[in-house]
């Protein structure tokens, strides 16, 4: 029997490429360190910024070869295929070294090589998909894996019917500092009073072009009725304006900010979705659409609407999108139910769900 109390059995993590496939793992890596003492490796691509997060989290991350799967022509498809198997290989030889407990993918193109070799090897490969419907690299991870986590029960009904038996509903893992959030810590940082009504505006870790052209456009009518919060992405700098203040990224100050403010408008990620709900925060959300995307962040959306935590609004002009943040500002009792519907999509806690599930796997091997 593996010991999940000894600081020598390993577990490896693996995904990449945005932070919704960085952040829910660190949430289970938090929650793995107050249940057992396990060392934890995160296997990511070298081609990008996830080692920085990662070993921000205090993880030891390992970079390999990764190639992006898409599902379009793309000549990038042929030279990405050498890299993926490139991938494959040192991640052979990296477990083999290791001899890892369980393997855990949080989704991404990255995960699928450090997978496949976990499960040539006999490792156990656990994954998750944040997302309403499952993204190719899950697809592929399904056949590998010996559980699958979903944030949504409807998830289930993607799979093929012989995975039905390895899918657990978990919810999106969120790291805790969203859960212990303080709104007067945030409000301070801001530099905002207590009697300000804050739209808190989220593009993504990289922005969004879309949104941020609306906030432009809307910018006397938005500023009427809320002090706005802006992180537009990287390559703004920070502005600060009668009832505005832009900034380029929000990172360690986020849970604050977020449980200071009484609206979000954003793009419907997962991370951020879910993250939100944490917070109990009522949402107008704009999904990324178009050929650009397979449609994932429209069924978030859909889900977070059906549930009565959001507003969605696919593509709006800039007065659709005043006149609806207009509506909200001036019912508060509709913020309040909404808070309320996105509270209760947080009660699902992620991180300690998959946790236990992976600790249990350790016992058992």
């Amino acid at each position: 029997m593996i010991d999940a109390n000894d600081s020598n059995t390993m577990l490896v993590f693996t995904g990449g490429g945005t932070g919704g496939h960085i952040y829910p793992g660190l949430a289970v890596a938090a929650a793995l360190g107050d249940i057992c003492r396990c060392r934890i490796v995160w296997l990511g691509s070298k081609n990008s910024a996830d080692r920085l997060v990662v070993e921000g989290a205090g993880i030891e991350f390992r970079a390999i070869s990764s190639g992006k799967l898409r599902r379009y022509f793309s000549f990038y498809n042929f030279t990405d295929f050498f890299r993926i198997i490139a991938g494959f290989f040192s991640s052979i030889l990296f477990l083999k070294e290791h001899k890892p407990a369980l393997l855990f993918s949080k989704g991404g193109f990255v995960s699928v090589p450090p997978a496949a070799a976990a499960f040539v090897l006999r490792i156990p490969v656990f994954t998750h998909e944040s997302d309403f419907s499952p993204g190719l690299a899950t697809r592929i991870n399904a056949y590998f894996a010996k559980k699958i986590f979903t944030s949504y029960g409807q998830t289930a009904s993607f799979f093929k019917k012989r995975y039905f038996d390895k899918i657990t509903l978990s919810g999106n893992p969120v790291r805790p500092r969203f859960y212990a959030a303080n709104p007067e810590t945030g409000r301070s940082y801001l530099n905002i009073g207590a009697d300000e009504k804050i739209l808190l505006v989220l593009g993504g870790s990289q922005g969004a072009a879309e949104i941020n052209g609306l906030v432009e456009s809307c910018f006397d009518g938005i500023t009427k009725n809320f002090f706005v919060v802006h992180q537009a992405g990287p390559g703004f700098e920070e502005r600060r304006a009668v009832r505005y203040i832009r900034l380029p990224y929000i990172r360690d100050e986020l849970p604050d900010i977020l449980a200071a403010a009484d609206l979000v408008l954003g793009r419907a990620g997962a991370g951020t979705l879910w993250e939100c709900a944490a917070a109990g925060k009522p949402l107008v959300l704009i999904p990324l659409s178009g050929r650009s995307t397979r449609g994932d962040q429209i069924e978030n959306a859909e889900f977070f609407e059906k549930k009565g935590a959001a507003r969605v609004l696919v593509r709006p002009g800039a007065a659709e999108l005043l006149k609806t943040l207009d509506e909200l500002a001036e019912n508060g009792e509709r913020l309040t139910a909404m808070a309320a519907a996105s509270a209760q999509i947080g009660t699902t806690r992620g991180a300690p769900i998959i946790a236990r599930h992976i600790t249990g796997q350790i016992l058992k091997g």
